[in-house]
Order: C-alpha cells, then structure tokens, then sequence
C-alpha cells in the first residue's frame, strides 16, 4: 500500500463522494460533468484533495478522491456544492430551467471511506495487539 505524508503524518485516506441532484432532476450530460470536474479539481486544490475518479449518471455523481488528516471535509464538500451550483446555472440554462430555485445538489450527500483493509481484520488486529504468541 502507497503511504501520503506531510510534515508530521503518514496516511491513506481515501473517500468516496456521491452527490446528487436537487429533486433527482436528469440535468447531467457529458459537457455538464466535464464542467463539474473542472470545477471540482480549482476547489480542491485549496484543501489538499486529490481527485483520483469521477462518473456520472444522469442525475448523480461519484467521486473518488484522497485528502490530507487537517482537511476539513465537510467546509470541501459545502464550498464545493454552493460554487458548482451557482456556475451551472450561470452556465448552463438548461439545468437552470430545470431547477428553478437556489440548489442544484440535494442537501444532503454520502460520503464513504474508501480502500485499506476490511473493517473486521482492523478490529481483529487491534484486539490483538500486546498479545504475546
């Protein structure tokens, strides 16, 4: 496994974003979620992210990326979805007449972690830790 570091850390943390629009409106074409990348990867350089992989559907989109232990997920993911939001509508009309008000995103979101080991070989490992064989 491939370690990140900084000053004073080693880490590996990887995440898995799904976003999805506001009233699961079919808004997003190819030119919509290359716009959308575009805008994703200006706003995470300001907080350490790394966009590793993006995929659409037609009213959702996934994002696998990696960021440091100091970034501040949730400050990310609200700057990103309030930025992307206003520019679609300036740029696209046809997302701004399918969604008339402020939100492009659902409020909501999902965010997972991504990569490692299995959760029950973490726990077995810990619980196993001091143990003299």
């Amino acid at each position: 496994m491939e370690l990140d570091s900084n000053n004073h850390s080693v880490f590996s943390m990887y995440y898995h974003l799904v976003l999805v629009i506001k009233y699961r409106r079919k808004v997003i074409t190819p030119s919509v979620s290359d716009y959308a990348r575009d805008v994703f990867l200006r706003i995470s350089a300001n907080y350490n992210i790394t966009l590793i992989e993006w995929n659409e559907d037609r009213d959702h989109i996934h994002i696998l990326f990696k960021a440091q232990p100091n970034t501040d997920l949730s400050k990310f993911i609200n700057a990103y979805k309030s930025a992307s939001s206003r520019l679609f509508k300036k740029n696209f009309p046809e997302v701004k007449q399918k969604l008339w008000k402020e939100m492009v995103w659902s409020r909501s979101f999902c965010l997972l972690t991504a990569g490692g080991a299995p959760i029950g070989i973490i726990k077995k490992y810990i619980e196993n830790q001091g143990e003299v064989r």
